[in-house]
C-alpha cells in the first residue's frame, strides 16, 4: 500500500511547479495576471511622457510634487533633465523603440491624463524615469 500512496501523491501533485502552486518551472501558470497596471492588450504603440533625473534625489522630489497634485507636464518642464522638455512629451513611441525597462513599465500602465498622471517609475542607463502613458494603439 505504501507504493499506492506514493503514486497518489504523484497524481495530486501533477501539474504543480516546483513551488507546489500550479505554475510550471517556467513560472507559467493560470493564476499569473496577464495585463499587469490595466494596460491595454495587443497595444503596438504609446503616447508618453516621461521625467528624466539624473539623481534619485531629484526624482523624488519631483514624485513628492505629483503627489501633491502638480500636473505632470509642468513637473516634467521643473525637473526633467531631458533635451526635448516639452512638458516630457516623447510622443507616440513602438514596442521595441525605448529602453527595456522603460517599455516595460510604460506598456503596463493605464492611459492618464497630465492633470490627473497615472504614473510608473524606471531606471534606465539614462537616469530615474517617471512615466506616464496618454493613450495606445
Amino acid at each position: 500500500m505504501a507504493g499506492k500512496k506514493k503514486d497518489d501523491n504523484k497524481k495530486a501533485d501533477a501539474g504543480k511547479g516546483k513551488d507546489g502552486k500550479g505554475k510550471d518551472a517556467k513560472g507559467k501558470g493560470g493564476d499569473d495576471k496577464k495585463d499587469k497596471g490595466g494596460g491595454a492588450k495587443g497595444a503596438q504603440s504609446i503616447n508618453v511622457r516621461h521625467i528624466l533625473c539624473e539623481k534619485h534625489s531629484k526624482k523624488e522630489e519631483a514624485l513628492a510634487k505629483l503627489r501633491d497634485g502638480a500636473k505632470f507636464d509642468e513637473v516634467a518642464k521643473e525637473y526633467s533633465e531631458d533635451k526635448a522638455r516639452q512638458g516630457g512629451a516623447l510622443g507616440w513611441k513602438t514596442k521595441g523603440s525605448l529602453a527595456p525597462e522603460f517599455e516595460a513599465v510604460a506598456y503596463g500602465l493605464e492611459n492618464s491624463t497630465t492633470g490627473a498622471p497615472k504614473y510608473g517609475e524606471a531606471k534606465t542607463e539614462f537616469g530615474y524615469h517617471i512615466i506616464m502613458v496618454e493613450g495606445r494603439r
